[in-house]
This record gives structure tokens, C-alpha cells and sequence, in this order.
């Protein structure tokens, strides 16, 4: 730490009591009170460098010059920056650091201790080590810190905003092209190398220094003076994401129930509580408005799971509405990036109905819908079977919504006082075309009617309109077809849109015989033409093979079909006759042999589902 020194006379104070006494020889004629202290000083060595001293001391001038007795309680720092003055008046030893030197230079300007009363007085003096001051950023960091007390003063005088100033610079400037330290944890250390007694300078080779080096430094201010530090840094371009690591930092350090939520599933304690800010709600909820209000607005810049965070902390602490607003806007930009641990809110309103806060979610929800750029050009895109199949799809951030959208349904779906309005409310938010397969729709509407059994049919089919059967995977179709607690509509749905990929598989297979049997017969009658019938026998013969396997696939693939339409006829024999199940659903039975011994292959292709609407006929037909 910087130091200057002052004075070259031997300690001639001392304290007795709450008085300061001047040992020099002479009898005190001015008594000067400061706070609970006293000083028993001289005139002359006062009136010779103040001018409020020398105006002071001449008006309460009079008959018993020997009682002249001064107040002095609002001069900035008190009697202990007063002892100082005392001494630089009788011109005694003191040193001026970092940690007093703004609590001098505000003495000195409330006392008038300019040129005009001597040369080299002390505001010169304070004014030339502080411009040193500035240079350093330990330094800075230091006399910034002591303004806190005397804020008012140091910012009539400027010196908070060139300390900030200061530190503004340092903090966006690569730190290794200057002389500063890079922490004040770490001040013996310089960036290159250490610095002997006889001035040379080891080459040790320089420290990585990292982007977050100025945030713990900067973490120890007060909110008044971090919001000024914050706000200069910003006026100066610092990278969006810096800024927003420094103000994380700060939060997670003055801010406990961040640190308490962050650790509430791992069991992790509490982070240490700041001795800046108390644990009183007030000061807490204006410290998280504050951090609302300092982090970037950039979409991405800030993480979405401090966001969440912040939001859960804000509600807690019942902070203003337009805070939790705008924290929610936030998250909503960007809602693509967020985890569902974070997204799972608790409720934390008076009236609680629900576990979580689910009204908090929609309108997070109802937020990402209206900023979010790709909904137009996604709102076309049709998710056919084939691409269901093939099983690769781009994650949109529409996409990633849904997925996170499900997940959370499937959280909240077994707290049983979640009314089945408010589910499907939620669930409907994200379009159809978001879900390229609805397995995870499916699993939390499975969920709710497991906790709400007291669902009557018709909110089971309402409820159910949310899932699209034919984007359901060969898994989740399997487990809805044998799953009592869906609706029976439901269950021939998912039944029926199996038999769609049954034809559709069988097709294919139809479609590779008939390439294959050409190609046998066009090679064949190639081969009898060139006399080259022997030389390709074997390859014949396995096409041939492979024809008969493709043939007894086909036919196991029609026996499976024949067994799901008697689980069919199982079903609808429990509600009522088969004619009655047809007329309920606008179906009508298409019977079909299946000949297990029939060698032709348009016999085969013609023995498709049993079980086809008439609106499926007529497109078959065409």
C-alpha cells in the first residue's frame, strides 16, 4: 500500500482520557471538541494553516482569552482524522495512506487549509498522494471503500467518481499490459515476477490472469458505490458477459437465500451471510431489485438458471411486482435454456392451491410465445411418419420448450389439488408441430389420471384431445394400448394409427418383393440369352431365398394383425356387440383371409387392416 510521510518533528501528543494534550513546552490557549474528545491545542500553529480555525478562533476572541473554547463535531472523519490535521498543523511525523487520505482531504477542504494560509498546506499535499492513489487498483479499491463514511463530502469533492473512474479503466483493460495487481489477495504477486530489495526483477514467467479477476475486489462495496462501479464499467463497453459475472457474483455473496435455494436438493449449506447487508427482508428485497436492475438486458447474456433463481428469491422476499416482471420476461427470452430443477417454483402466495407456482410458469410460458422469432416459420412444418421414424429432429428452442414443457407436467401432475383446467391450460401452450413425438405429453397426462382418479370420462377425453396418437413412439403406443385409465376412444385411436404403420410397414416389404422378383426374372432371361445360366445359378438362387424369407415375414406380420383385431373384439364385447362398436366410431370391418401358402404377391398385398374407416378406404383406393 501506498504511504507518504509527513512532518519531522517527534510524537508530541498524547492521550489522557478523552483528551489529546500537546507536549510542547507551552501553556494550551484553545480547547477544540470533537465528538466525545477534546484537543488542548495552541493558536498560532492552527491559525498559520486554517482559515475556519483562524476565522473561528478571532471571533470568540475576548476578555479571558485563555477559555477559547471551539466545536468542531461535523468536520469529516471525526477526531481521529483531526488528530492527524493536529499534527500536520505542529508539523509532527504522520503518514497519509490509501486508508486516510480521502478522510484528510475532506478535512482539509471543510477547514480551508489552502495555499493561501501556507505553502505546501494540506490539501496540495492530500490532492498529490491521492492522483497516486488512483494509479493502483489495491489502492483505488481502499480509498473508494473509505468514502462510504463520508459520501457526501468525497462527492462535492469528486473523489467517488474518480475512484471510480479509475477502477472503470483497470477493470476493462487487460490487466497484465499495466503494473497493477490483479487482486488485493494476492499483492506481493506481480505479473512480472518478484521484485527484489536491489531492484531487480526475477523472470518469472507471468500469471494467467482470467476475466473474473476484479470480481471478488469489487464484491466488498456498498450497494451505492457497487451500482456507480457497475454502471461506468458499462459506459465503457465492457463485454456483456463480464458484466453480468461481476453482478452474479455480488448477488450470490450479499444475497443468502440465493445460495440457500442453489444447495436446497443437494443438502449443501447456506452461503456465509454478508456482513455489508443484514438478513432483514427489507434490505434484502432492495438489494435484489437493485441486481434486477443492473444485469444486462441482452437475451443469453445472463444465465436463465440464475434468473430462475433470482425470480424464486424475489418472491420470497415479496418484492415489488414490476421486479418479478421483468425477471420473468427475462427468463421467458429465453426459456430454451433453461433446466426443469430451476423451473420447478415453489408456491409461496398466501392462498396456496397448488404446490408449485404454476401461474408464474404460464405466464413465463405465454412470454417465450410472443418474443419468440421462429413460430411463424415453424407454424407450417408437418411431422409425417417418416421423419417419426427416422428419429432425427433439430432441436428448435420451440422444441426444447416443449420438452421442458412436458417434464414440468410431469412434475406437477401428481399434486392432487391441480385442477384439470389449469393442466390443460398449461399444457396447450406450445403448438402441435413443437412435439415431434408426444411421449412425454403422454407420460404426464398418464400421471394425472394415476393421482386424479375421480376424473369422470368425458374430462378423460378433454384432457386427452392434448396428446396426438400417431406421433407416439412404438413403446408409449404399446403401454397406451394395454392402459385402463385412458379413455376407450383413446385406446382405438393409438390401436388404429398401429395398424396405419402395420400397412405402411407391410407395403414396403410388398414393394422390395416386387423389385426383387423383376429383377430375378430380367436376370434370368439376360442370363438364358447369353448362355451365361450357370455362371449366375448362385446368385439366383439366393434371391430366390431372399424372396421366401420376405414372403414368411409377411405372413407373421399378417398374423400379428389378425391377433390385434381379436384384442379388438375383446374389448368391444365388454361395452356391447361388435355392429354397436362400429356404428360408436364410424368403422366397418373389412375381412380378409390370411393364406399362409399363397405364392403370389399381389394375393399378399391385398390383405390389409382389419380394422379401416371409410374416409381410410377411400384414400387406399385412390
Amino acid at each position: 500500500m501506498a504511504c507518504m510521510k509527513l512532518g519531522s518533528k517527534s510524537e508530541a501528543f498524547h492521550l489522557d482520557g478523552q483528551t489529546w494534550l500537546c507536549s510542547s513546552g507551552l501553556p494550551s490557549d484553545v480547547i477544540i471538541e470533537v465528538g466525545d474528545m477534546s484537543f488542548h491545542l495552541h493558536r498560532f500553529p492552527l491559525l498559520s494553516r486554517s482559515g475556519v480555525l483562524e476565522n473561528l478562533i478571532g471571533d470568540s476572541s475576548g476578555e479571558d482569552e485563555k477559555n477559547c473554547v471551539l466545536k468542531l463535531h461535523d468536520i469529516p472523519g471525526g477526531a481521529k482524522t483531526f488528530l492527524l490535521v493536529a499534527k500536520f498543523c505542529y508539523g509532527v511525523k504522520m503518514e497519509v495512506t490509501a486508508l486516510n487520505v480521502v478522510s484528510l482531504r475532506c478535512a482539509s477542504e471543510y477547514l480551508h487549509m489552502s495555499e493561501e494560509y501556507g505553502e505546501g498546506n494540506l490539501i496540495m499535499q492530500t490532492e498529490y498522494f491521492l492522483n497516486e492513489v488512483l494509479c493502483n487498483w489495491t489502492d483505488s479499491i481502499k480509498a473508494l471503500e473509505t468514502c462510504e463514511d463520508l459520501l457526501t463530502h468525497a462527492e462535492e469533492l469528486h473523489i467517488v467518481s474518480r475512484c471510480i473512474n479509475s477502477l472503470a479503466m483497470k477493470a476493462c483493460t487487460e490487466p497484465s499490459l499495466f503494473s497493477w495487481p490483479m487482486s488485493r489477495r494476492s499483492d506481493a504477486l506481480s505479473p512480472g515476477g518478484t521484485m527484489f530489495w536491489n531492484g531487480i526483477r526475477t523472470t518469472a514467467k507471468p500469471q494467467q490472469v482470467s476475466e473474473d479477476w476484479w470480481y471478488e475486489d469489487v464484491s466488498f462495496l456498498s450497494l451505492p458505490l457497487y451500482k456507480k462501479l457497475i454502471l461506468a464499467v458499462e459506459s465503457r463497453g465492457i463485454n456483456p458477459e463480464r458484466l453480468a459475472g461481476a453482478v452474479i457474483h455480488y448477488a450470490n455473496k450479499h444475497l443468502p437465500l440465493l445460495g440457500r435455494q442453489a444447495s436446497f436438493k443437494n443438502g449443501n449449506c447456506a452461503a456465509p451471510v454478508s456482513s455489508i447487508y443484514t438478513s432483514s427482508n427489507a434490505g434484502q428485497m432492495n438489494l435484489l431489485e437493485e441486481i434486477a436492475e443492473l444485469l444486462p438486458d441482452q437475451k443469453g447474456v445472463t444465465p436463465t438458471k440464475f434468473l430462475l433463481r433470482l425470480l424464486r428469491t424475489s418472491m420470497v422476499l415479496q418484492a415489488s411486482q414490476s421486479c418479478r416482471e421483468n425477471l420473468e420476461k427475462r427468463v421467458g427470452a429465453q426459456l430454451d435454456q433453461a433446466a426443469l430443477e430451476d423451473l420447478l417454483i415453489p408456491n409461496t402466495g398466501y392462498s396456496v392451491e397448488t404446490l408449485y407456482d404454476i401461474d408464474c410458469v404460464q405466464r413465463i410460458l405465454d412470454h417465450f410465445m410472443l418474443v419468440d422469432q421462429d413460430v411463424n416459420d415453424h407454424s407450417s412444418c408437418i411431422v409425417d411418419e417418416g421423419q417419426l421414424a427416422g428419429g432425427s429432429h433439430s432441436l428448435t428452442p420451440m422444441t426444447m420448450v416443449a420438452n421442458l414443457l412436458d417434464g414440468y407436467l410431469a412434475e406437477v401432475a401428481p399434486d392432487v389439488n391441480l385442477k384439470s383446467p389449469k393442466f390443460q391450460t398449461l399444457a396447450a401452450v406450445v403448438p402441435d408441430y413443437a412435439r415431434p413425438l408426444n411421449d412425454g405429453i403422454y407420460r404426464a397426462i398418464d400421471i394425472y389420471f394415476k393421482s386424479h382418479p375421480w376424473l369422470t370420462d368425458s374430462e378423460r377425453e378433454q384432457i386427452c384431445q392434448l396428446m396426438n396418437c400417431q406421433k407416439l413412439s412404438l413403446e408409449a403406443s404399446t403401454h397406451a394400448a394395454q392402459n385402463e385409465r385412458l379413455p376407450l376412444r383413446v385406446i382405438v385411436q393409438v390401436l388404429f394409427f398401429e395398424q396405419l404403420r402395420l400397412r405402411t410397414s407391410i407395403a414396403g416389404w410388398f414393394f422390395v418383393s416386387d423389385n426383387l422378383d423383376n429383377s430375378q426374372n430380367l436376370s434370368r432371361n439376360l442370363a438364358l440369352a447369353r448362355n451365361e445360366i450357370f455362371p449366375r445359378a448362385g446368385t439366383a438362387q439366393n434371391r430366390i431365398v431372399a424372396v421366401d424369407d420376405m414372403r414368411d415375414r409377411v405372413c407373421e406380420l399378417e398374423k400379428e394383425c389378425s391377433t390385434m383385431k381379436q384384442e379388438i373384439e375383446k374389448i368391444v364385447k365388454t361395452k356391447g356387440s361388435w355392429n354397436s362398436f362400429l356404428q360408436r366410431f364410424g368403422l366397418r370391418l373389412k375381412p380378409k383371409p390370411c393364406d399362409q401358402n399363397t405364392s403370389k404377391t399381389r394375393n399378399a398385398k391385398a390383405s390389409t387392416a382389419p380394422l379401416v374407416t371409410g374416409k381410410e378406404k377411400n384414400n387406399s383406393e385412390s
